[in-house]
C-alpha cells in the first residue's frame, strides 16, 4: 500500500520572520538611525556657585571692616574733640631786625634776619611739643633770601611765648629782580614772605600724639632792607596749616 504525504498550505506572501537582535544593538542601530531633530539634545550643568559666593562675602567683610573703622575713628575724634575743645595756635612777626643785607658784583644777596616772633597756644589741655628738624625761610619773590631752623622747646597750656629766630643765606639774584628790589627800596613798600616747616607733638592730656608738622606762612611788607635801620611792618599777616 503506497505512503501518503500530506501538504500544508504555506501563504507565500506573509514576510519572512527578521531574527532577533540583542537589546543593545537595537539601541545602537536606533540612535544611529534617528534623524538629527530627534536626537536627544545635552541638558546644561548649571556651574557652582560656591566660589561667587566665597567672593560675595569677603567683599561684604572687607566693606563693613571699613565702615567699622571709619565710625570709630569718627566716635573718637569726636570724643577727643568734646573733652579738649582744641584750639588752633596762633602766631604773628612782631619785629624784623636786618643785621646783614649787601650786594655784591656778582649780584649775589648775602642776608642775615632777626626775626621776632610771638607764639600762643589758647588750649587749656593740650600742650605742643617743637621738635627738631624744622625749616625757616625768608624770600622776596619766590627767590629765597635766607633760612634757619626753628628751637626745640615745650609749650604749655594757654602759654605765649616770644622767640628770636635767626635766619641768614647767600643767594643770587636776576639783573631784573635786583632792579625790581632796588627799586621798592625806594618807595618803602618790600614783600617778603616767611615759612616754616616745623615738626610737632601734641599732648592731650597724659597722651601723646604721633609726630606732626605745624605749616605756617608769614606774609609781610617792610620799608626797608638796609641793615642798622629801624626796619617798620607795613603789614603782617600768618597761616597756619597742619600736615599729618
Amino acid at each position: 500500500m503506497a505512503e501518503l504525504h500530506r501538504i500544508h498550505p504555506v501563504d507565500v506572501e506573509a514576510p519572512v520572520p527578521s531574527p532577533s537582535r540583542a537589546p543593545y544593538e537595537r539601541i545602537g542601530k536606533a540612535d544611529e538611525e534617528l534623524p538629527p531633530s530627534a536626537a536627544p539634545h545635552p541638558v546644561p550643568v548649571p556651574r557652582p556657585k560656591k566660589q561667587r559666593s566665597r567672593c560675595c562675602k569677603c567683599l561684604c567683610w572687607t566693606l563693613l571692616s571699613f565702615v567699622i573703622l571709619i565710625v570709630l575713628i569718627g566716635a573718637t575724634v569726636g570724643i577727643l574733640f568734646l573733652v579738649f575743645h582744641p584750639k588752633i595756635p596762633k602766631y604773628s612777626v612782631d619785629r624784623l631786625g636786618i643785621a646783614n643785607f649787601t650786594i655784591d658784583d656778582n649780584m649775589t644777596v648775602a642776608a642775615t634776619f632777626n626775626l621776632t616772633v610771638t607764639m600762643r597756644n589758647p588750649n587749656k589741655k593740650i600742650g605742643i611739643y617743637y621738635r627738631g628738624g624744622s625749616h625757616l625761610s625768608a624770600s622776596y619773590n619766590g627767590t629765597e633770601l635766607c633760612s634757619g631752623t626753628f628751637p626745640v622747646f615745650y609749650q604749655g597750656h594757654r602759654n605765649t611765648t616770644v622767640v628770636n629766630l635767626l635766619l641768614s643765606g647767600d643767594t643770587q639774584l636776576g639783573g631784573g629782580l635786583l632792579q625790581e628790589l632796588q627799586e621798592q627800596q625806594q618807595t618803602g613798600t618790600i614783600p617778603l614772605v616767611f615759612r616754616g616747616k616745623v615738626p610737632v607733638r601734641v599732648k592731650l592730656g597724659s597722651l601723646k600724639l604721633p609726630r606732626i608738622t605745624f605749616k605756617v606762612r608769614c606774609d609781610i611788607v617792610v620799608n626797608s632792607l638796609s641793615a642798622n635801620n629801624n626796619i617798620s611792618l607795613r603789614s603782617s599777616r600768618c597761616k597756619f596749616r597742619l600736615k599729618l
